[in-house]
């Protein structure tokens, strides 16, 4: 039969709890130093004995250094601790925040499409009247400010496009006028032909010339 698990108590004997602690703690010394060496890492080991004596092993003899390293990092993880509790806070308290305000949005919502009107009372709904009377209001005012715009920017394409028309219409008359007036010069009687560059016209030999 293997043996069974021993119960870790106090040592109630005094004599046999010190020889007890000078065993075990040469041995946590010697594995203290093996891992340091072993592993190359860096190791404390702080002991007191129960009437105050203290104990200690480092690294390199460095023990204050690494005692600073370990301040520093248990600050640190204190910091991120803090400051997730305090970021956790905060988004707790946003989070509370923006789902009253959807939630009022929500109900104002159903209260202008004229829902969930029983539970109001007569002073929110004269309030709500007065809210979509000027709501209506500002909705015309918009519709009319559109509607005169588009009317204005319409006159204008209307008056250039007169303005072309008419200058078109000018070109027209005056290609019409100029036609006409050529028109009319080779009409009248005493119209004379520039002949200067028509071929001239050989005269006639009648004699005949014999040999």
């Amino acid at each position: 039969m293997g043996r069974g698990k021993v119960q870790l108590k106090r040592i109630e004997n005094k004599i046999n709890r010190q020889v007890t602690f000078s065993k075990r703690r040469s041995g946590l010394l010697k594995k203290a130093h093996e891992i340091s060496v072993l592993c190359d890492a860096e190791v404390a080991l702080i002991v007191f004995s129960h009437k105050g004596k203290l104990f200690e092993y480092a690294t390199d003899s460095c023990m204050e250094k690494i005692l600073e390293r370990h301040e520093r990092y248990a600050y640190a993880e204190r910091q991120l601790v803090a400051n997730d509790s305090e970021t956790q806070g905060n988004w707790t308290i946003e989070y509370t925040r923006l789902k009253a305000k959807i939630d009022l949005l929500q109900r104002n919502h159903r209260h202008y499409m004229g829902e969930d009107l029983a539970s109001m009372s007569l002073k929110e709904l004269q309030s709500l009247e007065q809210q979509l009377d000027t709501a209506i209001k500002n909705i015309r005012t918009r519709r009319n400010d559109l509607m005169y715009a588009s009317i204005s920017e319409l006159q204008k394409k209307e008056k250039m496009i007169q303005e072309q028309n008419n200058i078109l219409a000018k070109k027209i008359k005056e290609k019409e006028q100029a036609v006409a007036q050529q028109a009319a010069q080779w009409e009248q009687p005493n119209y004379r032909v520039d002949t200067s560059f028509m071929p001239q016209q050989q005269p006639l030999r009648t004699s005949l010339n014999i040999g």
